[in-house]
C-alpha cells in the first residue's frame, strides 16, 4: 500500500452534507442502513462455528492480553487487519471526530481497498473474545480450587488449635485440682492439730498459772498466691 490507510477514504461522505448530530453519539437511534449493517455483522458472528479455545503454553502474566492471545495461538489475518487494528483506526485522530456512520464507512472502504473483509475482522474479534472467556474460566477454576484447599487447611489448623487449647485447659484444671486437694488435706490436718494442741494445753493447765501452750493458731485459710488466683 503506497498510501496511508486513512487516505483511502478522505472522500467518503463528500458531496452530501453530514448530519449535524454529535460526532459519536451512541445513544442516537440507528438509521435503517445502520440497523441492516449491524444485523449483517451479527449474522457473520453467529455464522462462526464455536470452537473450544485451547492454550498451548502457560500464561505467565495474566494482565497481558497479548500473551493470552499468543497462548491460544490466535493468528492475525494475512492482510493484517485485526479487530485491534480496526479499533485503533476508529480512534485515530483522522476520523475519531467524524460521525459514527462515516467512521464505519471509512473503515469498510479501507478494508475493501486492502482486499480484506469485515468477516475476517469479526472472526478475529470472536476468537479473541472466546480466548478471554476461556482464560477467565481457567482463572476462576484456579481461584475456586485455591479457596477450597485453603478452607480445608484452615479447618485443619482450627482443629489443631482446638486440640492444643483443650490439652492446655486440661493441664490447668489438673493443676487446680491438685492445689484444691492439697488445701483440703492441709485444712483437715490443721483441725486435728488444734485438737492435739487443746489436749496438751488442758493437761498443762493443771500445773501452771499461765499456760504456755498455744491453741487454735491461724484458723483462717492462707491467702492464695497470685498465680493460684489465676
Amino acid at each position: 500500500m503506497s498510501k496511508k490507510w486513512y487516505n483511502m477514504f478522505v472522500s467518503v461522505g463528500q458531496g452530501a452534507p453530514t448530519p449535524a448530530a454529535p460526532a459519536d453519539d451512541d445513544s442516537a437511534s440507528p438509521t435503517p442502513s445502520q440497523s441492516s449493517a449491524a444485523q449483517a455483522v451479527a449474522d457473520i458472528a453467529a455464522s462462526i462455528a464455536p470452537q473450544p479455545t485451547k492454550f498451548t503454553q502457560p500464561v505467565n502474566n495474566p494482565t497481558s492480553f497479548t500473551e493470552i492471545y499468543n497462548a491460544a495461538e490466535i493468528q492475525a489475518p494475512a492482510h493484517g487487519f485485526t479487530v485491534m487494528k480496526v479499533a485503533d483506526m476508529l480512534r485515530s485522530e483522522h476520523i475519531r471526530s467524524l460521525p459514527r456512520d462515516v467512521k464505519r464507512s471509512s473503515v469498510l472502504v479501507a478494508l475493501e481497498a486492502s482486499g480484506a473483509s469485515i468477516q475476517d475482522v469479526i472472526q478475529d474479534a470472536v476468537k479473541l473474545d472466546r480466548a478471554l472467556d476461556t482464560f477467565e474460566r481457567v482463572q476462576e477454576k484456579s481461584l475456586l480450587e485455591l479457596e477450597t484447599r485453603k478452607n480445608q487447611e484452615n479447618q485443619q489448623i482450627q482443629a489443631e488449635m482446638d486440640r492444643i487449647v483443650a490439652e492446655h485447659k486440661a493441664r490447668m484444671q489438673a493443676n487446680n485440682d491438685e492445689v484444691a486437694k492439697e488445701r483440703e488435706r492441709f485444712y483437715g490436718w490443721r483441725l486435728k492439730k488444734q485438737e492435739e494442741e487443746q489436749k496438751i494445753s488442758d493437761t498443762v493447765s493443771y500445773f501452771v498459772t499461765e499456760n504456755p501452750i498455744t491453741t487454735g493458731g491461724s484458723a483462717a485459710a492462707p491467702a492464695a498466691s497470685p498465680q493460684a488466683e489465676k
